[in-house]
């Protein structure tokens, strides 16, 4: 096997770092202490998360509606920066951005299905992050970008959305609505027309009026959709990327953290680095042997051996879960006593992700 990368040569050369893990077992909190030690090593970082939870947006101290990098000021050599995603402003910009005119952006954003789309429709925060995750990389503005994933199962959805959204965009019934005239709708086949006819029934004629406008409207622009899609999935796939599986020594947590590392397997991505968080601290003094039952050190030297032992356990159930995941990078994080939720709380976690760096 080959020895693993030190974190602060993993976070030097990446040029991505996809934070993943199920719920509750402080993968926000990972993410963000991980921008903070990227600045430290001097890098210009940005944290994107698109945990619809938001908590990154309170331990960075930025704006809950941050769509757009917000510096983080902090004594490092780098810098930092925070996003947390808004899919439904991401889209709104996409359009002003990408339609061939004004007038067309505002019929976009003006046509019922867009707004029911940008709303409600399922997928699409995952595409947004997909396309905010490619504006961010290719801005040029940083050399690093962390991405805070949602909980395993939506993390999934969105590591998939560049292949599915180009499946989307090639599939025949799409290439149709984006005829420019309902003319050719009228010319299709059989089945075609018996399927709008009845979305109408069920929907009403002016749903599907909409849909075909919503079509036409983003006549031309699929391309560039599909494009920065095919960029996204390259990049994701590429060496630079980096993936952190974030688990815990609890049984679901290990569960979860096992069936992630095999869905990323299935989609060729390997996992970088296995952080095991809310460990029992390590109490790195000797067994101190017998002691007389009576005395007033019993109850504590009884407490520190049922510590030792339950630390050991986790030790074990950590070492396991690397050799499911194929991580030679084993990172273990103590069980804090108060929840991280500043800049100084990350920096504590980011030296304890990296315990030997010292100030370097």
């Amino acid at each position: 096997a080959s020895p693993p990368v030190p974190l602060g040569q993993l976070l030097q050369e990446a040029r991505i770092v996809v934070c993943c893990g199920s719920g509750g077992v402080g993968k926000t909190t990972v993410a963000a202490a991980l921008g903070v030690r990227a600045a430290t090593l001097g890098r210009r970082v940005c944290v994107v998360t698109i945990d619809p939870a938001r908590r990154l947006a309170d331990a960075l101290g930025l704006d809950r509606e941050a769509n757009d990098p917000v510096p983080v000021a902090g004594e490092w050599p780098g810098s930092l920066a925070g996003v947390v995603l808004d899919p439904k402003r991401t889209f709104d910009d996409l359009v002003r951005a990408h339609a061939p005119s004004g007038e067309r952006a505002e019929q976009i954003l003006a046509n019922r299905i867009y707004r029911n789309l940008t709303s409600a429709l399922s997928g699409t925060q995952e595409y947004m992050a997909m396309e905010k995750l490619h504006q961010l990389t290719t801005s040029g503005q940083f050399d690093l970008v962390v991405v805070d994933t949602p909980p395993t199962r939506n993390a999934i959805d969105f590591l998939d959305a560049p292949r599915r959204l180009t499946r989307f965009l090639s599939h025949r019934l799409f290439q149709l609505l984006l005829m420019p005239t309902r003319a050719y709708l009228r010319a299709v086949s059989l089945a075609s027309q018996a399927l709008l006819r009845t979305i109408a029934k069920v929907a009403g004629a002016e749903v599907v009026d909409d849909a075909v406008a919503f079509f036409q409207a983003f006549e031309g622009m699929e391309e560039g959709f599909r494009r920065r899609a095919e960029e996204t999935a390259q990049a994701l796939a590429d060496p630079s990327t980096a993936f952190v599986l974030v688990s815990a020594p609890r049984a679901e947590a290990v569960a979860e953290a096992r069936w992630f590392a095999e869905r990323l397997a299935e989609l060729h991505y390997r996992v970088a680095a296995l952080v095991v968080n809310r460990m029992v601290p390590a109490f790195p003094c000797p067994d101190p042997g017998p002691v007389p039952a009576d005395s007033a050190l019993a109850d504590l030297v009884a407490t520190w051996r049922r510590l030792a032992e339950q630390r050991a356990r986790q030790e074990a159930v950590a070492e396991a879960l690397a050799r499911h995941v194929g991580t030679a990078l084993l990172l273990q994080l103590p069980l804090l006593p108060d929840d991280v939720h500043d800049l100084a709380g990350l920096a504590q976690v980011a030296g304890a992700l990296e315990p030997d760096a010292g100030a370097r």
